[in-house]
């Protein structure tokens, strides 16, 4: 194939979207091809016969896309210069989120009893969701332009047609239908924390972008159900979040100080919401806020004597943080200190530790009420006029003026 580089990019990169591809012939099954956990819930698989019975008559230079009644959508095209034929599957996806009623009705229309309802809620939760103006579909148009040739041209189809006739009812034994639940709810289940254990990793390494591209694959229903109240709901699973991204930037080398104070800012701030919308945006803005966190406050890349100087220095910005002391403290020498500290950190000790006094003393004159002069102390410079200069000198402002600009 000429193409060759082209599709393996296309399929990886639709991979990192949690989009799944599949690959068959025009007189291929459906069975054994698509979603597993669909035919195992709808006791169906979500296509009959063969993808040309479906289609029709397969046209190349034609990328089709179409949606069943249980609105899961696909993608197939054929692919050219292969032999035998060979058709590429892209899905199955949402074109939009959907909430509970919605798959309520589809579970009602393909006979999904009661007790199974979650596990139908669960399936629909693991798919991503791909919009008409996603940038998946510019991304397919330019793979299409790659394997057929921008001059020659071809065609995007919405089949959007329907299967026909009522999805059959279930006909399980009992005992074999609570076993199938059980493997599928497990399979479901690895899927979640498979996404959550992504998640981590790209927050542990600060990757921002990485968590834009999954949480815009998010939709209404990507979050467990435990509780009736969706808010509440949505409510315990952010502090689940809250509590997991703590960990995930503690492995991204970040120091527990700031860590709480991210983590604190965060609680406060998942009790004070109160719609789902909202919740969700709020999830969204932890990630990102992780990740700024990891990127601008990782030790991770530090020698180990430079990680324990600043755990000394960030544990207690009050104390004797000399460069003799600190040292001392590592029974090494100052100038040797002072040279690995500059090749870790890229400043020096003496700036590191400033930076750090006048980062204390921005919260603590925006959320305390303390004195200018105790405020002072707290950050480990006993003279109030130095104080007040330094702090001029790095954040703009004088401390009276900062406080009351952020009051």
């Amino acid at each position: 194939m000429h193409y060759e580089s082209e599709l393996r990019f296309f399929c990886n990169t639709l991979k990192k979207c949690r989009i799944k591809v599949s690959f068959m012939g025009p007189d291929d099954t459906f069975e054994g091809i698509l979603d597993k956990s669909f035919e195992s819930l709808f006791g169906l698989v979500p296509l009959d016969g063969t993808l040309k019975d479906f289609l029709g008559k397969v046209d190349e230079y034609t990328i089709y896309k179409v949606s069943t009644p249980a609105r899961l959508c696909y993608v197939f095209l054929l692919l050219p210069a292969v032999t035998p034929v060979q058709a590429m599957v892209i899905g199955p996806f949402l074109s939009r989120g959907i909430d509970s009623n919605v798959v309520l009705e589809i579970g009602e229309r393909y006979g999904v009893p009661p007790h199974r309802q979650r596990l139908l809620e669960e399936y629909y939760s693991s798919l991503p969701v791909v919009e008409e103006n996603s940038s998946i579909f510019i991304l397919l148009e330019t793979f299409g332009e790659q394997i057929w040739g921008g001059s020659s041209g071809f065609s995007f189809v919405d089949l959007n047609r329907e299967l026909a006739g009522d999805a059959p009812a279930l006909s399980k034994t009992a005992g074999g239908e609570d076993m199938e639940s059980l493997m599928v709810n497990m399979e479901l289940m690895q899927k979640r924390y498979d996404f959550e254990n992504e998640l981590m990793n790209i927050v542990a390494l600060g990757q921002e972008h990485k968590a834009a591209r999954i949480l815009d694959a998010l939709g209404d229903m990507s979050f467990e159900r435990r509780m009736s109240d969706p808010v509440r709901n949505i409510k315990n699973y952010a502090i689940i979040m809250n509590t997991l991204l703590r960990k995930a930037a503690e492995q991204g080398g970040v120091h527990p100080l700031y860590i709480n104070d991210i983590s604190s800012m965060f609680a406060v701030k998942i009790e004070q919401t109160a719609s789902v919308k909202s919740l969700q945006g709020l999830m969204a803005d932890m990630f990102r806020g992780y990740c700024r966190l990891v990127r601008k406050h990782s030790m991770k890349n530090y020698s180990p004597i430079v990680r324990k100087v600043i755990t000394l220095i960030n544990s207690d910005l009050s104390a004797n943080l000399t460069l003799h002391t600190l040292a001392e403290s590592q029974n090494i020498s100052p100038g040797y200190l002072s040279t690995v500290f500059k090749r870790d950190t890229g400043i020096t000790l003496t700036e590191y530790i400033t930076r750090e006094r006048m980062q204390r003393a921005c919260r603590l004159l925006s959320t305390t009420n303390l004195q200018i002069q105790t405020v002072a102390l707290h950050c480990g410079i006993m003279d109030v006029q130095y104080f007040s200069k330094l702090f001029k000198k790095h954040i703009g402002k004088t401390p009276k003026e900062y406080r009351a600009s952020v009051i």
